[in-house]
């Protein structure tokens, strides 16, 4: 358990997210799933630090019988092809399923660490959300929030504007500390 990653949530990280009246939303069909335009580059930058780029993501709009899981899959493979990420683990639940992988819950970052033997606390996430910043806070690695009007976030250990920004945070810290860090206190 000595690799580390950057957990990159997808929708408003690597993926553009709609947002209506405030409120952020995930692609629901091929058409609507755009790619960041910095988001090739930015994994690259993390593959060539020696980092382990991986997707975590909730879909409840599969729960919810709006998202197919051929088109979740063909987003994916999209996904994949045009940014390099090593993995995308995905909870299709709903918040009613009250399951372990539903972010805030950790459970896809500890189904990643033991599938490619992460360090979590040597890690990194970086999220949009609350969500996403609550689940890296749960397994210690270091939270970066990309601050988005929905993001409803009080705390992460860091706040930047933009994908690069949080790559270049990233990189600091991993050549800096090792990615080692104390979490914030709760």
């Amino acid at each position: 358990m000595n690799r580390r990653a950057v957990f990159l949530d997808r929708d408003g990280v690597l993926v553009e997210t709609l947002v209506r009246e405030g409120r952020a939303f995930a692609a629901l069909t091929l058409d609507e799933f755009r790619l960041c335009p910095d988001a090739g580059p930015q994994v690259a930058r993390l593959r060539a630090a020696g980092l382990l780029p991986i997707v975590f993501t909730n879909q409840p709009e599969m729960a919810r019988g709006t998202l197919s899981a051929t088109t979740l899959g063909r987003m994916h493979d999209r996904l994949r092809a045009a940014v390099g990420v090593a993995d995308i683990f995905v909870c299709p639940h709903d918040d009613a399923a009250d399951c372990a992988c539903r972010k805030p819950r950790p459970g896809m970052l500890h189904a990643a660490a033991a599938r490619w033997g992460i360090d979590l606390f040597a890690s990194f996430v970086v999220g949009d959300r609350w969500r996403d910043i609550d689940a890296g806070r749960a397994v210690g690695a270091y939270s970066l929030l990309l601050e988005r009007p929905y993001s409803d976030c009080a705390v992460a250990d860091a706040r930047v504007s933009t994908l690069t920004e949080a790559v270049d945070a990233v990189l600091a810290r991993a050549e800096s500390s090792r990615g080692l860090h104390r979490p914030l206190s709760r």
